[in-house]
């Protein structure tokens, strides 16, 4: 004897019609129907969020880039700010003691020099106003000639004029000094104004 009786018909719809029942052929055309609309579904999904991203990431580089040049600008101008102090010391206390140190040295050189090819001819050096025996000290005992040093009130620290037989030179480190200054005073200020025109 069957016990069908006493299981629930599952095949009946609530309706009363038919339940419709696949095989196995419909079964895998239905499965892979919608394996391929999950898988549009999530394509699209990710194209979106693929854009999404990459505006994202746009709108974030660019920030970057901004907070960057700001930065940069910001930077150059903090630095000449610093630099300043420094330029000043170097133009007004570290290289003119420097240079007066080096100063009858430089003198000796050049008269060396200048004696080279001008053998036997009369020498003379120009010194400002203080600086004739310091100048006459470091003159080198191998040159042959007679040196005059002469103090000259006209010439400022810093400048000489030499002069063997008709060859004569100039020493102006003052005016060296100066164009230093000037160079450092013009970095500044362009830094200055590179920032105040950004």
């Amino acid at each position: 004897m069957s016990i069908a009786h006493l299981l629930e018909d599952f095949t009946l719809q609530a309706n009363g019609g038919q339940l419709h029942v696949l095989d196995e052929d419909a079964l895998e055309e239905q499965r892979l129907a919608s394996f391929d609309q999950g898988y549009s579904a999530g394509w699209e999904d990710a194209t979106q969020a693929q854009e999404s991203s990459r505006g994202q990431v746009s709108d974030d580089l660019a920030r970057s880039l901004e907070d960057m040049s700001f930065t940069y600008h910001e930077a150059v101008h903090w630095m000449a700010q610093s630099l300043e102090p420094m330029f000043q010391s170097l133009t007004k206390v570290v290289l003119p003691e420097t240079m007066d140190r080096g100063f009858a040295a430089r003198l000796a050189e050049e008269l060396t020099d200048m004696a080279r090819t001008q053998i036997g001819q009369p020498m003379r050096v120009f010194v400002p106003e203080g600086r004739a025996a310091e100048v006459e000290g470091m003159i080198p005992n191998a040159i042959s000639s007679p040196v005059q040093v002469v103090e000259d009130a006209s010439l400022d620290l810093g400048q000489a004029r030499l002069k063997v037989g008709i060859s004569q030179r100039e020493v102006d480190c003052s005016g060296v000094l100066a164009a230093i200054d000037q160079a450092f005073q013009a970095y500044v200020f362009q830094a200055k104004e590179a920032v105040n025109h950004e």
